[in-house]
């Protein structure tokens, strides 16, 4: 297992992404939806550009909609005792379950109560409540208080991202308000432990392992992963997916995998987490935030290996992995690997392990130009209608076929430093 360490507090391990709005193409999305509703041969006379504009506003009053209907169930709830004699009756009424009833009144009472900067954003169409509820399903162990400031440090930074997002940053800052608790909860969750057997249709079941510890999932995946891939041969038939499922099954009920091998899984600590000083979260690449407690476990396994990283301390970024010990070649690949942490797709988990490293458009391989992309990206960024431009500061710039343009950077690996001390103490 091979463990990086940095000398920064690790943040939110998602890529960032700002994305300019570019709905001035229609000056009245709401007439225009109110035209489409009465005439839907409409759509086959807007541009591409407008369609996905018509996309953006209606998923916006969508949102609305849903935060009305919160505020509806939540003024419900404070009328009615029984909490599960409402979720039956809900669930009549919008022909959902009751355990799908039951989760909606939780968190309508969530937000409305612990969470109200979350709720504003559905109520102003920026958030929906899919996403919405990754919050509040990230929060539910917390009290009352620590939730509030939860909402607040994540009032700014929900609009712009996806539900993988939204529940990493959520994690984040709910271990970094409540180490304590998010190790004990972690500890509760582990003892919860179990595989499950779940039978369906047609001869088919489910086989899966709950609650177990991160790291020795994410290495069992890999391992199952890494032995799939070795049997991937030209006369092999089998899907990728079908031959990791069956290495699985064969590993369970013969024990045959071969020699025990050691897996590589990124993590990302401060210094002074792994000393014990402060209890910061740590970052494990593919899977986001963990419990400081847990991050130190790892980190003194007998077989981890510590990997130094340097940052600039003004923007978190990575500006060097330890000493270039191989061939230019290979150190460009290990660098831009630690350094983007997962695909530099916007919004994609893929961990930059499992990516192709190679310079966007047709710049020269380096540190400056190169990009982790999964296969499906990678592909996406060979489009001749999907444009990806380098720019400086490490930016790498993705304009969509209908002219959306995205700025993504790697994330910091640690919270960026102000520039003059005393305007970080005044909170500048």
């Amino acid at each position: 297992m091979r463990m990086v360490m940095t000398m920064g507090n690790p943040t939110s391990p998602t890529n960032h992404a700002t994305a300019p709005d570019s709905s001035n193409e229609t000056a009245d999305l709401a007439f225009l939806l109110r035209a489409m509703h009465a005439d839907l041969g409409l759509l086959q006379r807007l541009r591409p550009e407008q369609l996905m504009a018509a996309l953006k506003e209606t998923g916006r009053e969508i949102a609305r909609l849903q935060a009305f209907q919160l505020h509806c169930l939540a003024s419900l709830r404070r009328r009615r005792s029984d909490a599960r004699e409402l979720a039956s009756e809900l669930a009549l009424t919008l022909h959902v379950t009751d355990n799908r009833a039951g989760a909606m009144i939780s968190a309508a009472e969530a937000l409305t109560k612990r969470l109200p900067r979350t709720l504003r954003l559905m109520d102003e169409g920026k958030l929906d409540f899919y996403r919405a509820m990754k919050v509040t399903d990230g929060t539910s162990w917390m009290s009352d208080h620590d939730a509030r400031i939860v909402d607040v440090l994540l009032e700014s930074r929900l609009e712009e991202k996806n539900p993988t997002q939204i529940r990493k940053s959520t994690a984040y800052a709910a271990m970094k308000i409540d180490p304590i608790g998010a190790a004990s909860r972690m500890a509760q969750r582990r003892k919860e432990r179990r595989v499950v057997l779940h039978h369906q249709d047609e001869g088919i079941s489910r086989l899966a392992v709950d609650n177990v510890s991160t790291e020795k999932a994410t290495a069992a995946y890999l391992r199952i992963d890494k032995i799939a891939r070795a049997l991937r041969t030209g006369t092999e038939k089998r899907t990728l997916d079908q031959l990791r499922a069956d290495v699985a099954l064969d590993l369970l009920l013969s024990g045959r995998g071969g020699v025990s091998e050691k897996t590589e899984v990124y993590l990302y600590l401060d210094l002074e987490t792994y000393l014990g000083l402060n209890e910061n979260p740590a970052e494990l690449t593919g899977h986001g935030p963990i419990p400081a407690e847990l991050a130190r476990h790892i980190a003194t396994g007998p077989d981890t290996t510590l990997r130094r990283v340097i940052t600039d301390p003004l923007t978190g970024q990575v500006i060097e992995v330890g000493k270039f010990r191989y061939k230019p070649s290979l150190d460009v690949e290990e660098f831009v690997r630690v350094r983007d942490r997962e695909c530099r797709q916007p919004g994609c988990p893929r961990p930059a392990q499992n990516c192709v490293v190679e310079p966007v458009g047709s710049h020269r391989r380096n540190t400056d130009t190169s990009m982790s992309y999964c296969i499906r990206h990678r592909r996406l960024k060979n489009r001749a209608d999907w444009q990806y431009r380098v720019l400086d500061g490490g930016k790498v710039s993705i304009t969509t076929p209908t002219g959306q343009r995205i700025e993504t950077i790697p994330p910091p690996v640690h919270e960026p430093r102000a520039e003059h001390p005393e305007e970080e103490r005044l909170g500048a």
